[in-house]
């Protein structure tokens, strides 16, 4: 593959309502769209990928602003140099971007625009790359805090109405045990899980143990994401399974995890660890050692969610993952957009990681753009 130029694209869209977690509260979500615009085999092709960033480094050391800078100072120089030596291919990518310490949401949206050009070019779909077979995955959503308990009550029954298989209440202190009984209560079946965003400490080991009672499915990265260690320990303090988040950013970190007992179940949010192909490599690890795995996600747009559905439908993601249909965050998606049927979501059969995004939409929604050759 050999790139030609790369068009870096800040966006700003609406959230149909503020998603509010544990550190932040979002109305809009600010997007890093890559454009690549390469040749393989001589042929031209198109290839875009989408930042996980959020505007803030609050989730993340990661920032979207932060990741174009990266991305034009020090990420594409070296893809430069791979090309130069006829070297460079999606597969490579995480190699040669290796010297760069960090950043993987921005290493993340290269990888997966130089993906999408290679499969296109190829006229392969995501999915028979992976080798899924699965033509549909379960879709569960996120609930984020809400201002009271009956409103929490109301946007369950809303989502449920939907035909969401799986609920995730986002918790933090003053905002966790009385929610969770409320929902647990209305709906005694209803698979359920619960998210902290490391927003506790081990102190809090009684508190969270008052969980135990409503069976969850999981919670998820109630302690700091440099934690292993307290993670085991609380692990072994609660009965409801453990599963990491923001600790898990490599194969490396969850093998670590799952050696010391600190995750039963781990959430691949494919730009937290740099790529969809080192998403596939967690993955199978995790199989291996019997510890499940579910997609987690970022807001992402139709740049994105439909190749987290082709990347959930491998034989390890055995719980519902967070893909919900686009009308869950967005009026207007920079795709065809992603709906629920029969509380599923369709694993795409296009070629590529996602479809050719409305160009309206990019420019209606567009705050900044930056286009770098690479020679």
């Amino acid at each position: 593959m050999q790139i030609d130029h790369v068009t870096l694209r800040e966006l700003r869209i609406p959230l149909v309502t503020p998603f509010t977690t544990s550190f932040s509260t979002q109305t809009a979500r600010t997007v890093v769209a890559v454009e690549v615009a390469a040749r393989v085999d001589g042929a031209e092709v198109t290839g875009w990928g989408e930042c996980g960033a959020l505007a803030e480094p609050v989730y993340s050391e990661e920032y979207a602003s932060g990741a174009v800078d990266v991305t034009e100072r020090f990420l594409l120089p070296r893809l430069a140099q791979a090309q130069r030596a006829d070297a460079l291919s999606a597969e490579t990518v995480g190699t040669h971007l290796e010297a760069v310490v960090g950043h993987r949401m921005a290493k993340a949206a290269l990888e997966s625009a130089l993906l999408d050009g290679q499969l296109k070019a190829a006229g392969t779909s995501f999915a028979d790359y992976l080798g899924v077979t699965r033509d549909r995955v379960p879709s569960g959503v996120s609930v984020g805090i809400q201002d009271s308990i009956p409103r929490l009550r109301d946007v369950v029954q809303g989502y449920l109405d939907e035909g969401y298989r799986r609920i995730k209440l986002k918790i933090q202190p003053g905002w966790d045990v009385e929610p969770v009984r409320a929902v647990r209560e209305a709906h005694p079946d209803v698979p359920l899980q619960v998210d902290a965003n490391a927003a506790y400490t081990l102190v809090d080991a009684a508190h969270l143990r008052r969980l135990d009672a409503f069976d969850l499915l999981l919670i998820e990265q109630p302690l700091a994401e440099d934690d292993l260690r307290q993670h085991a320990e609380l692990a072994r303090a609660m009965s409801t399974p453990m599963c990491l988040d923001e600790s898990v950013v490599s194969v490396a970190s969850a093998a670590d995890a799952i050696a010391l007992g600190a995750a039963a179940v781990i959430n691949i949010k494919p730009s937290r660890v740099g790529g969809y192909l080192e998403s596939r490599r967690i993955h199978d690890l995790a199989r291996a050692h019997g510890v499940a795995v579910w997609c987690g996600g970022m807001l992402e747009t139709g740049l994105a969610r439909g190749a987290n559905a082709a990347l959930a439908g491998l034989p390890g993601f055995t719980l519902p993952g967070d893909i919900s249909a686009s009308s869950r965050f967005y009026d207007r998606d920079l795709t065809t957009p992603y709906v629920i049927d029969d509380g599923h979501i369709a694993v795409p059969s296009f070629p590529g990681l996602c479809e050719e995004p409305d160009g309206d939409a990019v420019a209606a929604f567009q705050t900044t753009e930056r286009v770098i050759d690479v020679e």
